[in-house]
């Protein structure tokens, strides 16, 4: 028989025990737009709207697809935010920096939050799903992981002039070092687990990491690609955030909430889905008492607040 415990990663308080949740001048909902910019290495398979030949090298097909986003996606949305005064955090894979420079320019620009997510895109950097080898996975040991979440803090904070405050680990995935090996490298918050509409606390040793709402419901590779590999509708992505919105945003009137959107450039950078995403965002932006943020943000505002 198992033994059924909770994450050691945090401690269970549930919404209906704590004290309502504020926001700067009385806002609602925290919307903050998650934006993935990511590298996949040519010859390595990654994200797949085709899965036949995701093994191929080269994989013109896929590989193509994905970088839409890079060249064309991104624009379209970053355009549209800029408009709407909707800032984003960006879910960085660091070989951006050397691999899309432009993209990195544009993004201070327009003082986007920017946060660790990985080295790139391919399997063997995922923290806590690398290939074993044998056709399996494997958690990396801890050398490993020091060795890769310590390479992007500082390739970060060297191009973009600032320490890295927020992480989210290449699909998710990571170790039970993680958390520990984060707050020893200076980050602040931790997007890995989907867990609240709130920040919460981490159980680590010097008490100083928190988790920032990320999503796997709004989130476009999920909703899109669909474990069944048949996902929603661009029409029915838009409804998702809009409705999502709605209960938020009634909620929020007694307790703030937070409502993450994870988004993918080669996705909903896609004229079809932005059409959808577009309609969402303008429907957000005009209405009051909604605070248009990104993860460091937040993370600041529960820091001062809560901690």
């Amino acid at each position: 028989m198992s033994d059924l415990t909770q994450s050691r990663h945090y401690d269970y308080i549930p919404i209906i025990d704590r004290e309502p949740f504020k926001l700067p001048d009385g806002a609602r909902v925290a919307v903050m737009p998650y934006l993935n910019i990511e590298h996949f290495p040519a010859a390595i398979a990654g994200t797949s709207l085709i899965p036949g030949p995701a093994g191929f090298s080269p994989d013109p097909l896929n590989y193509g697809w994905r970088d839409y986003g890079n060249r064309v996606g991104l624009w379209r949305m970053k355009e549209l935010m800029d408009k709407l005064g909707m800032r984003a955090t960006v879910c960085l894979n660091s070989e951006i920096i050397r691999e899309y420079p432009r993209i990195v320019e544009e993004a201070l620009a327009s003082n986007w939050a920017f946060i660790g997510h990985g080295i790139n895109n391919a399997p063997a950097n995922f923290i806590g799903n690398a290939p074993d080898g044998q056709g399996g996975h494997t958690p990396l040991s801890e050398e490993r992981e020091r060795e890769i979440i310590s390479t992007v803090c500082n390739t970060m904070e060297e191009a973009i002039g600032r320490k890295t405050k927020g992480w989210l680990s290449p699909f998710l995935t990571h170790t039970d070092n993680t958390p520990r090996i984060l707050e020893e490298n200076g980050v602040e918050y931790l997007c890995d687990y989907t867990a609240d509409d709130h920040p919460f606390k981490f159980n680590t040793p010097n008490n100083n990491l928190i988790a920032v709402p990320y999503t796997v419901e709004l989130n476009d590779i999920p909703a899109f690609l669909g474990h069944s590999g048949v996902g929603v509708s661009s029409e029915a992505f838009g409804d998702m955030i809009v409705d999502q919105f709605d209960v938020l945003y009634e909620e929020g009137a007694t307790n703030a909430r937070c409502m993450p959107i994870c988004l993918h450039t080669f996705h909903v950078g896609q004229p079809n889905k932005f059409k959808h995403l577009k309609r969402a965002f303008e429907y957000i932006a005009s209405h009051n008492d909604v605070l248009l943020t990104t993860g460091d943000d937040i993370n600041d505002w529960y820091r001062a607040q809560y901690m």
